[in-house]
């Protein structure tokens, strides 16, 4: 995509604000108004669902956190974070067009059929006009077609697969989160420069549609670079214990490991490669390196000393120095005693930008709403300049390489960043093969009821 096409300024949807009106039971409030869920006069309820129990539980616990301040802010309480920073003034801290912001949670457990069953109580039985969150693609595939069926918008939470915005994309779906293919682009050069062209990689890669378009990715962008890939091992995501998965790495041929892993996966697989002396080891007459395409803050802490020095990407980190990045650690840290993770950080952005699009489009109405979001371009929420491409709702914005810190001056400063990768480096056309290539379309937005 051009660059021409992303700095093309969104189309700001206005209407009049809804009056208040009688409270009709929910059904009935559907069938007048020709969506799912239309909220009463007085308020709205937004449903949270995020992995509470499991492998992601960290990643959740973090994004309900962001979730709670953001409906905080929305609702006028609070210093208001990101809404003074946001470079649309739409919403003014009075709730969502005169109505007062609601919420209720599920558990994903991290499991695709938890997370459709969670999200579907939440629409049917507790009037969710939007569903958000997830830290599994897995997850946010499978919740993000139900909101389709459904007729309601998805915000989708942390979501790092090409699958969500590539061959799975919904017309009802958006993520702010950046995907596979980006790791890519940002990650190869980075580790070319760092550790040569002439490398060997062996590939360790969560069993689920997370893992295998990570893999893809970081495998085409390093042979692209002249990396061979030696060997592919997929592991369960249920798996704790990766020994005898890293024993046959040594004798492999291979002197770089490639973790493919997420959250508590990562941790334990990194231990395992750490305990079996491969930071140490020499292979091919090179030191041996180990590259963890998706970092977080909260992975770092429970890799501990294991993760200095190792490479890897994410898509937004506390210490970022823009003023939007900074008023929403302010808020966080003054709410919660500690930064907030990337997971935090783009599930607070989705929320805003939901609520955003709704005021700009005058109606809770998905259509109206996902009219809103495509293709506008907004900043003064970390990563700067960002577009919502209309083409398959994924945001596209700077990224970052970062590495664990060799000498962190506290528990939370254990990633540094190594580069900020410009979105024009990171930007792919929309039928690209790894989304899935012509056939990947968004249908038609749902309405519901």
């Amino acid at each position: 995509m051009s660059k021409s096409n992303f700095t093309r300024r969104g189309v700001l949807k206005t209407g009049a604000v809804a009056g208040a009106g009688m409270a009709l039971p929910q059904y009935l409030r559907a069938q007048e108004s020709g969506f799912t869920n239309a909220p009463g006069a007085s308020e709205v309820t937004f449903g949270f669902n995020v992995p509470q129990t499991g492998p992601y539980a960290d990643e959740g616990a973090d994004e309900l956190r962001a979730y709670e301040l953001a409906v905080e802010h929305i609702n006028g309480g609070g210093d208001g974070g990101m809404l003074n920073t946001f470079s649309s003034k739409a919403l003014d801290g009075t709730g969502i067009l005169g109505r007062e912001l609601k919420y209720v949670t599920g558990d994903t457990q991290t499991k695709s059929d938890a997370a459709r069953a969670s999200a579907r109580s939440m629409i049917e039985k507790d009037g969710a006009i939007m569903i958000t969150g997830g830290s599994s693609s897995g997850v946010a595939v499978a919740v993000q077609a139900l909101c389709q069926e459904a007729g309601v918008i998805f915000m989708a939470g942390l979501t790092h697969s090409n699958d969500t915005t590539g061959k799975d994309r919904k017309a009802n779906g958006f993520r702010h989160f950046f995907n596979s293919y980006m790791t890519g682009a940002a990650l190869a050069p980075v580790l070319a420069a760092q550790y040569g062209t002439d490398r060997k990689a062996y590939h360790l890669t969560a069993d689920y549609n997370w893992g295998y378009t990570t893999e893809e990715a970081i495998r085409a962008s390093t042979e692209a670079v002249g990396w061979e890939t030696v060997n592919s091992v997929k592991t369960p995501l249920t798996q704790t214990d990766f020994s005898s998965y890293i024993a046959p790495v040594l004798n492999s041929g291979a002197d770089v490991l490639v973790l493919n892993h997420y959250g508590g996966n990562m941790v334990n697989s990194l231990t395992s490669a750490v305990q079996f002396g491969l930071r140490e080891a020499q292979a091919n007459g090179q030191n041996f390196e180990i590259v963890v395409p998706l970092f977080s803050r909260l992975m770092a802490r429970g890799a501990g000393e294991n993760i200095k020095g190792i490479l890897g990407s994410t898509g937004w980190h506390w210490s970022l120095q823009d003023e939007g990045s900074q008023a929403f650690v302010r808020s966080f840290g003054t709410k919660y005693g500690f930064p907030p993770s990337q997971a935090a950080h783009t599930c607070y952005v989705q929320t805003l930008l939901y609520a955003d699009a709704v005021t700009r489009a005058g109606s809770f109405a998905p259509c109206a709403v996902a009219e809103a979001l495509e293709d506008f371009e907004f900043d003064g929420m970390g990563n700067g300049k960002t577009l919502y491409r209309g083409a398959d709702h994924q945001c596209f914005k700077d990224v970052l390489v970062v590495k664990g810190k060799e000498n962190p001056e506290s528990e939370f400063d254990l990633l540094e960043i190594v580069e900020v990768t410009p979105v024009d480096q990171v930007m792919y056309e929309p039928d690209h093969p790894q989304m899935g290539g012509a056939e990947a379309t968004l249908g038609e937005c749902n309405n519901g009821a």
